[in-house]
C-alpha cells in the first residue's frame, strides 16, 4: 500500500524503512496526529482520494529521535555530496591524527583546533562566574565540550543537515582530546598558560585538589581522551552513513 505524505505529498520509498513508518522522510510531520489536528479543526483533507496512508502505531520519542538524526533530504545536490566526502575523509585523516597522538600536549596543544577551542575555554570561565568558584573553574573545559554538542542540536533539529551534525560531534569528540592534556598536567602544573598566570591559575591543578583527586590525575586525564576518540570515531560512522543514505538518493534520481 502506497504511503504519501498528507502535507508535502511526498511518496515513501525503499530506503525509508529505517525511518518509522508514521514519520514523513521529507518534511518530519507525524502522519497521524497531522491527520488528527485536521480533522479536529474541522479542515478539508490534505490528501487526495488516491492518497492511501497506512497508519501503524504513533512513534515514540525514541523513533523520532532516530528519524531527526538520519533525517536525509529526499533531493541532494551533487556537487554537494562530493564536496561533504571530500570533507569527511579530511575529518577521518584528522580525527586519526589526534586519536593516534594520545595524551600528548605538544600535538595537541600546537593544533589548529586548539587555537579555535581556547577562546570557547576562556569564555566558559565568564559564563559559569555566577555559579560558585568550582563551576567557574571547571566552566573553561565543561563550555569547549558543549558548545560542539549545542551546535548539532542546532544543526540536527532546526537545519536538518544531519552531515554538519556530525561534523559538530567531531568537534566535541576532539574538545575532549584537547582538554586531556591540561588534566594530566594537574599534579605538576607545568604547562605554559594563557596570560603567564602561574601555578595558581591551573585550572585542573586546582579542581582535583579541591576534590582530593590529584592521586587519579593521569586516570581522569585518559578517560577524557577515551571519551574524545569513541565520540570522534562515532561521528565519523555518523557522517558516514548519512552519505551512504545521500548516494542512494543521488542514483535514484539520476536513474
Amino acid at each position: 500500500m502506497t504511503t504519501i505524505c498528507p502535507k508535502c505529498r511526498y511518496q515513501r520509498q525503499a530506503i525509508d524503512q529505517t525511518i518509522h513508518a508514521d514519520i514523513c522522510p521529507n518534511c518530519g510531520i507525524v502522519y497521524s496526529k497531522f491527520i488528527a489536528k485536521q480533522t479536529q479543526a474541522d479542515l478539508p483533507q490534505a490528501t487526495e482520494p488516491d492518497a492511501q496512508i497506512k497508519i501503524e502505531s504513533t512513534p515514540t520519542r525514541r523513533q523520532q529521535l532516530v528519524a531527526a538524526f538520519f533525517y536525509v533530504p529526499e533531493r541532494v545536490d551533487e556537487g554537494a555530496f562530493w564536496a561533504r566526502v571530500a570533507c569527511l575523509v579530511a575529518f577521518v585523516v584528522w580525527g586519526g591524527y589526534f586519536i593516534t597522538a594520545g595524551v600528548n600536549w605538544e600535538k595537541i596543544g600546537s593544533s589548529f583546533m586548539h587555537n579555535i577551542n581556547l577562546p570557547f575555554h576562556e569564555f566558559g570561565h565568564i559564563f559559569f562566574m555566577p555559579f560558585g568558584d568550582f563551576m567557574m573553574i571547571l566552566g573553561g573545559s565543561l563550555f569547549q565540550v558543549l558548545l560542539p554538542l549545542a551546535l548539532m542540536c542546532v544543526f540536527v533539529f532546526k537545519q536538518r543537515d544531519t552531515f554538519a551534525g556530525s561534523i559538530m560531534l567531531w568537534w566535541c569528540g576532539q574538545s575532549f582530546i584537547d582538554v586531556s592534556p591540561y588534566i594530566a598536567d594537574a599534579e605538576y602544573r607545568a604547562l605554559p598558560l594563557i596570560g603567564g598566570g602561574g601555578e595558581e591559575s591551573h585550572d585542573w591543578g586546582n579542581l582535583l585538589t579541591m576534590m582530593n583527586a590529584l592521586d587519579s590525575t593521569q586516570a581522569i586525564a585518559n578517560c577524557s581522551f577515551g571519551i574524545g576518540a569513541l565520540l570522534i570515531i562515532a561521528a565519523l560512522l555518523w557522517g558516514g552513513l548519512i552519505l551512504k543514505t545521500q548516494q542512494k538518493n543521488l542514483l535514484m534520481r539520476i536513474d
